[in-house]
């Protein structure tokens, strides 16, 4: 039996040391100029690796990075853990709630979102198959769907961040581009599963593709309903019986595995496994967003770096630039994907410029289309050139997503907490003790406000939080909705005294709670709304006297305690 040498081991942990560290240095650095992480963990690994380290200290780079076949199977081990604890976040950010109440909003936006893009990248690469980098042998048609499902795809988690440092997430047009793109994942997902069985057919790993593909249909029914059902009905009883979070944290990340090793003895990768497990985890009411948080950084924090470093540790991208190659990647992704996305919103009722920021908000690619591309580069279907371009067209549209999504909804005169909230629509002791009796007695004191039914408001409202919690940490909560009975924004707020749990990602009892209602037809009102209201209360100053206020007075005081800064979009 082999066995890994001490030297070996040293080796491991020495490179697993620095590549965390200087992962999640480059990490934040990124983060601080309002980049996503995943930027600079994967300029960590071409820093690190041949690109880089190797022409300037190439007996370092070698000595540490130039792995012998034992270690180099252990690293392969870790970021295949990785990927699959990415696709596991990923999917616990797809809410099929949500999905089923926006249905024909999401599913015109995903639908054409997905078949713009694929259309233009398998016309393109089934029309010049040499110019984007087919591989001599591999079936031109299958490289084709691939190409096409590469061009498709989003990136869920990152958007999801995008959103959340926008402010946005918690909208309704956040709701819309996350139940819009994690419809688009799954599909993509599960069109890239076919596409890696009928490779495996190919290479005779699997003896009958369709058989495989059959059988991924099913797995994939028998989890969003079987297992879907098994964790809603498991997670109440460890709760009870376990300790938080290890418990719960131990079952889902154990049937993760299992779901990985699934779909990878089926014939397709492990990801797929670990998404579907995600999906059906994340449905279960007793998943809280606490928990949430807890398994997506471990995720990010400790297995991304690795995964995302090593792929820059694997190939010299300087050797495999070819500009014209990535400037056609590049402008057939954004073009199909922004279209596509434009139109379905359009065509769904927004205006505009509200359908253009969902079409860019629906182009970041990020840690998907890398993680696609390491797997179509693996299994030999793209070459060198079309993989660097590829991770290069990720990065980029995820750094130009938010800033030109902020861009699009920026209004010279926003509107302000200051000017909404009247001293009738304040409430300094709120009765209720659950979220559904808050909702219900502002929904009664907006009604008297905005002259509406209290009963319309509260269906209205309370079936917005069903799909997507408020909470936004801290104390503080925003139900809302759009309604069409409405001319112009109402906003009302309450304090609770005792706080209640609105199921809050940082696990805190929520005591202020303001209700947003406004005009259905416009959705940059709500946004200016909310963007007010996240930048007076993440001032620490603002945020403990509005907690202390004992009157609306002292409330809208705290309010002013906050400084006057542009809109963070």
């Amino acid at each position: 039996m082999k066995i890994l040498t001490s030297h070996e081991i040293a080796v491991i942990l020495v490179e697993i040391g620095i590549i965390i560290g200087f992962s999640r240095f480059l990490g934040e650095i990124a983060r601080r100029y309002r980049q996503p992480m995943v930027v600079g963990e994967i300029l960590a690994g071409i820093i690190l690796g041949p690109t880089f380290l190797c022409i300037i200290t190439p007996d370092l780079e070698s000595g540490l990075f130039h792995l012998s076949p034992n270690t180099l199977i252990v690293m392969e081990g870790l970021t295949t853990v990785a990927v699959a604890l990415l696709l596991l976040v990923a999917g616990l950010e797809i809410n099929l709630f949500s999905l089923w109440n926006q249905r024909k909003t999401a599913f015109l936006v995903s639908f054409l979102g997905i078949a713009f893009p694929f259309a233009l990248g398998f016309g393109a690469s089934s029309t010049f198959p040499g110019f984007f980098g087919h591989v001599s042998g591999s079936d031109s048609m299958i490289f084709a769907v691939f190409f096409g499902t590469a061009m498709s795809i989003s990136a869920l988690p990152v958007i999801a961040k995008t959103l959340m440092d926008m402010n946005l997430l918690k909208s309704d047009m956040g709701t819309l581009v996350m139940a819009s793109a994690a419809l688009n994942d799954l599909v993509g997902w599960l069109i890239f599963s076919i596409v890696v069985s009928l490779i495996a057919g190919q290479a005779g790993q699997v003896n009958n593709p369709y058989v495989t593909i059959l059988l991924i249909i099913l797995f994939t029914v028998f989890m969003l309903t079987v297992v879907r059902r098994v964790f809603r009905r498991i997670l109440p009883w460890l709760e009870r019986r376990t300790v938080w979070p290890g418990g719960i944290l131990g079952f889902v990340f154990a049937f993760t595995m299992i779901g990985s090793a699934v779909t990878e003895q089926l014939g397709v990768h492990a990801v797929l496994g670990a998404l579907l497990v995600g999906i059906a985890a994340g449905e279960a009411e007793h998943l809280t967003e606490r928990t949430k948080d807890v398994i997506t950084q471990f995720a990010t924090n400790i297995f991304a770096p690795l995964f995302f470093a090593f792929i820059g540790l694997r190939i010299n991208f300087a050797a495999y630039i070819d500009l014209p190659l990535i400037a056609a990647v590049f402008v057939i992704a954004c073009t199909g994907k922004v279209v596509g996305c434009t139109l379905g919103a359009k065509w769904s009722g927004s205006s505009t410029r509200e359908s253009l920021t969902i079409g860019f908000g629906m182009n970041s690619r990020g840690a998907m289309e890398i993680i696609i591309s390491l797997l179509a580069f693996e299994y030999g279907l793209i070459g060198e050139n079309l993989f660097v371009a590829l991770v290069i067209m990720a990065v980029g549209t995820t750094m130009i997503s938010g800033p030109v999504m902020g861009w699009l909804i920026h209004e010279k005169k926003p509107l302000k907490i200051s000017m909404l909230l009247k001293h009738e629509g304040y409430v300094h002791n709120l009765k209720g003790a659950t979220p559904r009796d808050i909702i219900r007695e502002l929904a009664n004191l907006a009604g008297r406000e905005a002259n509406l039914n209290p009963a319309m408001i509260f269906e209205e409202v309370w079936e917005r939080e069903r799909i997507i919690g408020t909470a936004l940490g801290g104390g503080f909560a925003v139900p809302h909705a759009r309604l069409t009975g409405i001319r112009t924004p109402t906003v009302v707020a309450g304090k609770s005294r005792d706080g209640v749990d609105f199921n809050a990602m940082d696990g805190a009892p929520v005591q202020v709670v303001f209700m947003i209602l406004t005009p259905q037809h416009d959705m940059g009102a709500q946004l200016q709304i909310l963007a007010d209201i996240a930048r007076i209360f993440t001032n620490p100053a603002a945020r403990a006297a509005a907690l202390k206020a004992e009157n609306y007075r002292s409330f809208m005081n705290a309010i002013g305690l906050a400084p006057e800064r542009s809109q963070q979009h």
